[in-house]
């Protein structure tokens, strides 16, 4: 309407994330057929992006922001506003603050948490995807998710309030089998025609390959929004840093489509995962016994996977479109491609879910053994990190004092750089890149003053008077004696 009444004034259209198709909607709806388009790069070298197998996931993120991520700003994405409460529970139980954020709690309990995450350095925050919109923090080390997002576009934006400031930060998410029933089963039973249906299910497969690739996932994640990747991978994503192992699943595949095949064709009955899984483990449970499986030529037909490989067979069979999630209870359905893998007409390639032994490494996804070092301070060497901590508690306190974010002090990319050069005066101070004249005549006595009281920068020699000794001493002045008021300089 805007444009009709008023067509000689100029109109731009704006949009985090935005494939090809979104292009060609945004230029129908606003009827601008002729407008010219402007991409940028979508990006973001510094993010690491790390997809793990879903085990234990709360005990999973707390080893993750143990080892790699301890005193640092992050959010923590979930699909429910239970999980959120319950997840900001165990972190705060676990000795790392954390505050929950969903549409559930009131408006003053949100502001609140928000506030206190602009301000502070180190909060965690749990939230639906309700957080993150206009939140403008530079220096969140890493988002974690704990549930399966719907589609790349969302992945992107939440992993994308990561790493603003440029420095390292991490994308981590948990993922496993009951992420791609639950998401299946929302679509299914959701709201809207079936063209809005076709829709959800194209995004969701779309993540579900994002998941599952043996490729580079940030290549992947650019080719998405039609973005040349690197050829030879990216380097700073799991499968480039530990490439995942593949394996011919055809035949496990084979056993699985064949036994929903049984039980629907032969009994008219439907099962979840897990009873599938324990028919092909020959586990004579309550519900096995209860509907004679047992009694299948399938049964115990599966004894050469674990439980933790069939699941992940399953996973990526729905992940592929060889299996399909119907009804309420989240059963399982052969599909369209189900029968070519069934009469061999078709390979099924797998990644290999990791073992027991490597559980420890698997779960948070690390890419090289050891501790990682914070992210804000991992290009400093070791004995410059008590002056950067130094400098971001100062800063805290100022943040506190004025009650402003505390970036808005100064970057942590400026803090390291200041811990690095190490001014001993106003002038060498305002050589750093970040800190303006205002900042200079605020904020400029006060850097100073903190790293004066940390006595230097490392392994420089203690300054002395001119003609002391190497010990300090004057040459006339004996060690036991303290000198006269007239021998200071």
């Amino acid at each position: 309407m805007l444009g009709e009444r008023w067509p000689e004034v100029p109109r731009i259209a704006l949009t985090a994330t935005a494939t090809h198709a979104t292009h060609q909607e945004i230029t129908q709806r606003l009827n601008v057929p002729g407008a010219r388009h402007f991409v940028a790069s979508f990006d973001r070298p510094n993010i690491q992006y790390r997809i793990v197998p879903k085990a234990d996931p709360k005990k999973q993120l707390l080893t993750f922001l143990r080892e790699e991520h301890p005193g640092d700003a992050g959010i923590v994405y979930c699909l429910s506003r239970n999980s959120v409460e319950k997840t900001a529970e165990f972190l705060t139980r676990n000795g790392i603050e954390a505050v929950p954020y969903h549409a559930g709690l009131d408006a003053g309990t949100r502001a609140a948490h928000q506030s206190r995450f602009l301000r502070e350095d180190g909060l965690v925050v749990v939230a639906t995807i309700a957080f993150g919109m206009g939140i403008d923090k530079p220096d969140v080390r890493f988002v974690a998710h704990l549930d399966l997002p719907k589609s790349v576009e969302g992945y992107y934006q939440e992993t994308g309030r990561a790493g603003r400031d440029g420095l390292p930060s991490t994308a981590w998410m948990a993922y496993g089998l009951n992420d791609v029933i639950q998401q299946r089963k929302l679509i299914q039973s959701g709201e809207g025609d079936e063209a809005f249906r076709r829709r959800a299910q194209a995004h969701l497969d779309a993540m579900l390959a994002l998941c599952e690739t043996v490729r580079c996932r940030r290549g992947q994640l650019l080719a998405y929004f039609g973005q040349d990747p690197e050829p030879g991978g990216c380097g700073n994503c799991d499968t480039c840093l530990v490439p995942p192992d593949t394996w011919d699943g055809t035949i496990a595949a084979q056993k699985v489509l064949s036994t929903v095949w049984r039980l629907e064709r032969e009994r008219r009955q439907k099962f979840g995962a897990v009873q599938i899984v324990d028919i092909l483990l020959g586990r004579r449970t309550a519900k096995v016994i209860q509907f004679d499986h047992d009694q299948l030529s399938v049964f115990g037909i599966g004894e050469e996977l674990t439980e933790g490989e069939w699941r992940g067979v399953v996973r990526q069979l729905l992940a592929q479109g060889l299996l399909a999630v119907e009804g309420e209870y989240g059963t399982l359905v052969l599909t369209e491609a189900s029968g070519a893998v069934l009469r061999r007409e078709r390979e099924v390639p797998l990644r290999k879910e990791p073992k027991k032994a490597e559980a420890s490494r698997a779960s948070t996804g690390s890419a090289r053994p050891g501790r990682k070092p914070k992210a804000a301070a991992a290009e400093l060497p070791g004995e410059l990190a008590p002056a950067f901590e130094a400098l971001r508690a100062w800063r805290a306190e100022q943040a506190r004092e004025q009650g402003v974010p505390a970036y808005v002090i100064f970057h942590d990319a400026t803090l390291r750089e200041i811990a690095t050069v190490w001014p001993t005066s106003v002038a060498e101070l305002g050589g750093i890149s970040g800190v303006g004249e205002k900042k200079l005549a605020t904020y400029g006595e006060g850097v100073l003053g903190v790293l004066a009281a940390l006595g230097g920068p490392p392994g420089a020699a203690p300054a002395r008077a001119e003609g002391a000794t190497p010990d300090g001493n004057r040459p006339d002045q004996d060690p036991g004696m303290e000198p006269e008021p007239e021998d200071w300089t």
